[in-house]
């Protein structure tokens, strides 16, 4: 499928370094980058964005990682699921874990935790959120403030970063497949 809004060439210096920088880290340019380039002031507050929110340190990178995929799951962001699992394998995250977050549910791979916090994500991404209070004593009790306002707001830029990619109509570009990885689980139904 072809993206809702064109691809733009990306060009001058500044595109020919976001080139470079994209197939170094990615091995092509990201589509999102493709379409955003279009307007260079929405594409510099999301690479601000993104490089701000990689140097939080105060929850788990695991437990952001399953938050975003399930995030991603629950939108239908596959460009964001692909890059998820890339993103785990390149960081050395638990990929087994990775593979099964779109079928967190019905998996045995998650402890406790890991399964408030994807239950956190999917909340906070409904129209309209269904945090509950119980659901953030929860995650309180056990991450603490720090890590908890982070994962909110982790949250938060995951819904940005997946509502904005589905609304392009931008799919999956197949990185996880570059790392030689099995396909992503299918998201459950229930």
């Amino acid at each position: 499928m072809a993206t809702r809004i064109p691809k733009a060439e990306l060009t001058g210096i500044y595109g020919a370094i976001v080139k470079r920088m994209s197939r170094k880290m990615l091995g092509d340019v990201a589509e999102p980058v493709e379409v955003t380039w279009h307007n260079r002031k929405v594409l510099n507050f999301s690479f601000t964005v993104g490089r701000k929110a990689q140097k939080w340190d105060q929850c788990d990178e695991n437990l952001k990682s399953f938050a975003h995929m399930a995030v991603a799951s629950l939108v239908g962001c596959s460009f964001c699921l692909d890059f998820g699992y890339f993103h785990a394998h390149n960081e050395g995250l638990d990929l087994v874990k990775a593979r099964e977050v779109p079928r967190w549910r019905e998996s045995d791979v998650f402890t406790p935790l890991e399964r408030d916090v994807m239950e956190y994500a999917e909340a906070m991404t409904q129209t309209p959120p269904t945090v509950t209070d119980e659901m953030s004593a929860r995650l309180l009790e056990q991450l603490g403030a720090p890590a908890l306002v982070e994962l909110t707001a982790f949250i938060a830029v995951a819904n940005l970063m997946t509502r904005t990619n589905t609304a392009f109509g931008i799919e999956s570009q197949g990185f996880s497949a570059t790392c030689g990885l099995k396909p992503l689980a299918v998201r459950s139904t229930t």
